[in-house]
């Protein structure tokens, strides 16, 4: 590939991860509530963790960076949905979420009292 291709190649895979990124941020200050601020922090920032490791597996080619890249994308799709998942039910037991904007509430019925 040449280096004019990997650069192009490059900035686009960057631009995009941080334009992922800088979504996932303004999601935590715009959102309203507990729930929509994980779901709008988890999402765009794994897109573009994967996004990003693309684009370093593409410029330095080899087993030991591709490995890393691969364990690096898969540990972090694994932990990032489920501490979202703990801290959203941390956040529903504890009542530190707006119910008015709920559509469907399907732990209302195994909710502690």
């Amino acid at each position: 590939m040449s280096d004019v291709v990997r650069d192009i190649a490059t900035a686009v895979l960057v631009l995009a991860g941080a334009v992922m990124c800088l979504a996932a941020g303004v999601g935590l200050i715009r959102f309203p509530d507990v729930l929509s601020r994980l779901h709008a922090a988890t999402k765009p920032q794994i897109f573009g963790l994967m996004v990003i490791c693309a684009d370093v597996a593409l410029n330095n080619f080899s087993l030991g960076t591709l490995t890393l890249v691969v364990a690096i994308v898969a540990f972090q799709a694994l932990t990032a949905p489920m501490a979202a998942h703990l801290v959203a039910r941390a956040a529903y037991d504890t009542h530190h979420l707006r119910t008015d904007i709920l559509v469907v509430d399907e732990l209302a019925r195994t909710r502690r009292r």
